[in-house]
């Protein structure tokens, strides 16, 4: 296992032993509900292809399907993240000068009510 997959098991093995046991059962039906999605559409995958397979080739395309599937949703996550990236410093300075805007001057504009006025 390569060093930064053994980093994310042992971080997300920590998380779980932090879990109570009402959210590791959240979790178990998420994952069993991610399972099953799976199993429907590498079953639907199989049925648009055509293919006729005995049990053990079954076995075999669902397993490349799974794995072809999670590499394709990897890149797209590295795609996404990507893309975010480049579009953030747009977006903070867009609020940055929202939020100025929004905001009362501030330095030797605002006095205080109790400030002494010398030109009385």
């Amino acid at each position: 296992m390569p060093p930064e997959a053994r980093q994310n098991f042992q971080r997300n093995a920590e998380r779980w032993m932090r879990m109570s046991p009402e959210e590791r059962n959240v979790m178990r039906q998420r994952e069993s509900l991610r399972r099953e999605r799976i199993k429907q559409e590498t079953d639907a995958a199989l049925r648009e292809s055509g293919l006729r397979l005995n049990p053990q080739e079954r076995a075999q395309f669902e397993s490349r399907y799974i794995q072809e599937r999670r590499k394709v949703e990897q890149e797209l996550r590295q795609q996404i993240e990507a893309e975010r990236q480049k579009e953030l410093p747009a977006l903070i300075q867009q609020l940055k000068k929202e939020f100025q805007i929004d905001q009362p001057a501030k330095g030797p504009a605002t006095k205080s009510p109790e400030s002494p006025n010398p030109k009385k």
